[in-house]
């Protein structure tokens, strides 16, 4: 039988991506592995260290955000790692950061949905029973039932008109044609927040976006321990070679300035890869520019995991994710606006100061708009006088009600129209148009991730003949666990670790809530409507 050889004091590491899951292995190689922080490498195609948790721009140019990524008390390899690293001013670990300020800053919407140019507070679900039954039924039912299926092919079409959904697709960026079995985790992973779940309770965030937060502290901790960070550097293949029973890299084949080079893997040395990307060839906009629509030959993540997947079965199916741009892209935006005007009228409308009231959708916008208003300053060395919000459309190909466009063909001005309309601001508009620097942001690949999978379309985080390498990101297989997260991310860098370097500390098992009778009947309650109205002296009786 294959047998992985123990580490050598003498090892080296190559970590191919400079997102999330790649700083994270190299903490958890420092941390748990014993590896020196001079003797990891992490190879990034792009000039910026940090992937999908972006941040950047300035209050004159404006600030850009892909995404935010929302953070739960249950990310159990998220605070594990953070826990050992400071936040920038060195205060304290960003862990405990994360935790005092969500004490500060109670997540509690009062405006979840926004309709009628009125806001809804703890609107109700508006399930039916036989909704319920399905919900119940997608909870119990093995993933290999549901193989490729679709959400759509487990709900009649009434389901996709309630409030449930409108606030799930929106929280979680689901689509009806998504995968079933994705839907199926996040309802089991999420049981404990239903009963919230039309306020955003729960819902955690950290003091500033994610970048500034978190990736900034955790490359600053790698950088004082030596870390090589080389940036411009794109990967373009792997060169195997077959031995003692098993398989090993031997070559990283790089492309850097145009140039064609080789990486000589040594015996004893190990190799990280993350596989495709879900912010692959986002493409930005601007206040009078449209973002142009890209694929995945504008980058080199999925190239690389198609080249060294051709041959392997072992190794996923990159086509099932890259290859349907038509149903995984949405369009983000971000604003920077140096007058008050919009977000007093924003706080006024829907009853939640900044920071407070998590995500505010518009359940009758024909893109299925939806946007946060975070606390402010959002960004380190942001003005007191700019502020900044985020939103997003999932249905960025349906014409818009204010502005007759579909929102990939929409200017930044463009969307700031169509959300006003959506808000009832019409005699400020001008004045708010004035003072903003709307970009929108077009990802091909955002959700990815969610696609229709069957086994064996992710690989393992640690193929079970790999000799030294593994894979990480959010397109590999990790039980229980769902992607579009940050946990998952850090619990894949976490489990390739462990496993490569077959080190006792893994991960942490992911939090089962619908093993606890009060979840479970909290989450009964609030599918039926009725668990906001339960005093929870009776709910702690349970």
């Amino acid at each position: 039988m294959f047998k992985r050889p123990a580490p050598q004091a003498s090892a080296k590491a190559w970590l191919v991506g400079g997102g999330i899951a790649s700083l994270s292995a190299a903490a958890f190689m420092i941390r748990d592995g014993d590896m020196l922080g001079s003797d990891i490498t992490i190879l990034e195609e792009s000039g910026v260290i940090g992937g999908s948790l972006d941040g950047s721009g300035t209050p004159e140019s404006g600030y850009v955000l892909r995404g935010g990524r929302m953070i739960e008390s249950k990310y159990l390899c998220t605070f594990d790692l953070f826990a050992s690293i400071p936040t920038l001013d060195g205060t304290g670990t960003v862990t405990q950061e994360i935790l005092d300020w969500n004490r500060t800053m109670q997540t509690s919407s009062k405006s979840r949905l926004f309709v009628d140019g009125e806001r809804r507070t703890t609107p109700a679900f508006g399930l039916t029973e036989g909704h319920i039954l399905t919900i119940e039924r997608l909870g119990l039912e093995p993933e290999a039932m549901l193989g490729r299926s679709t959400i759509a092919d487990q709900f009649d079409p009434a389901f996709f008109e309630t409030n449930f959904w409108y606030m799930w697709c929106t929280t979680f960026a689901f689509q009806p044609w998504h995968s079933a079995v994705e839907f199926k985790r996040y309802l089991v992973r999420f049981a404990h927040m239903v009963g919230g779940f039309n306020r955003l309770t729960g819902i955690m965030r950290t003091v500033y976006n994610q970048y500034d937060s978190m990736v900034r502290p955790l490359r600053k901790w790698l950088d004082d321990r030596g870390v090589r960070f080389e940036t411009g550097t794109r990967v373009v293949d792997l060169e195997f070679t077959h031995r003692g029973g098993g398989d090993a890299v031997e070559t990283i084949v790089i492309e850097k300035a145009g140039i064609k080079d080789c990486i000589e893997v040594r015996d004893g040395d190990y190799v990280l890869v993350t596989l495709g990307s879900m912010t692959e060839a986002s493409s930005l906009g601007g206040m009078d520019a449209v973002p142009a629509l890209k694929g995945k030959a504008d980058g080199g993540a999925w190239q690389l995991w198609q080249n060294i997947a051709a041959d392997r079965g072992d190794f996923g199916r990159p086509a099932v994710f890259a290859d349907h741009i038509d149903r995984s892209k949405w369009v983000s935006f971000t604003t920077t606006l140096s007058d008050p005007t919009f977000l007093d009228l924003v706080r006024d409308a829907t009853g939640n100061v900044p920071g407070e009231g998590g995500l505010v959708t518009f359940p009758q916008s024909s893109w299925l708009a939806s946007i946060v208003i975070p606390h402010q300053p959002h960004f380190i060395g942001q003005p007191e006088d700019v502020t900044v919000f985020w939103g997003y459309g999932l249905s960025v190909d349906a014409l818009g009600d204010f502005v007759k466009k579909p929102m990939s063909a929409c200017t930044g001005r463009e969307i700031m129209v169509e959300i006003m309309g959506h808000l009832g601001i019409v005699e400020q508009a001008d004045r708010i148009l004035a003072s903003a620097n709307c970009i929108p942001c077009m990802m091909p690949f955002i959700t990815s991730q969610f696609l229709p999978r069957v086994h064996g379309d992710r690989p393992q985080a640690v193929p079970a003949q790999a000799i030294n390498f593994g894979f990480i990101g959010q397109f590999v297989e990790l039980p229980d666990d769902v992607v579009f997260t940050v946990e998952y991310s850090i619990r894949s860098a976490q489990a390739a670790v462990a496993g490569l370097l077959g080190l006792e500390r893994t991960p942490s098992p992911v939090y089962k809530g619908t093993y606890d009778p009060r979840v479970l009947f909290k989450a009964f309650l609030a599918l039926h409507d009725v668990g906001q109205h339960t005093p929870e002296r009776v709910l702690d009786a349970v």
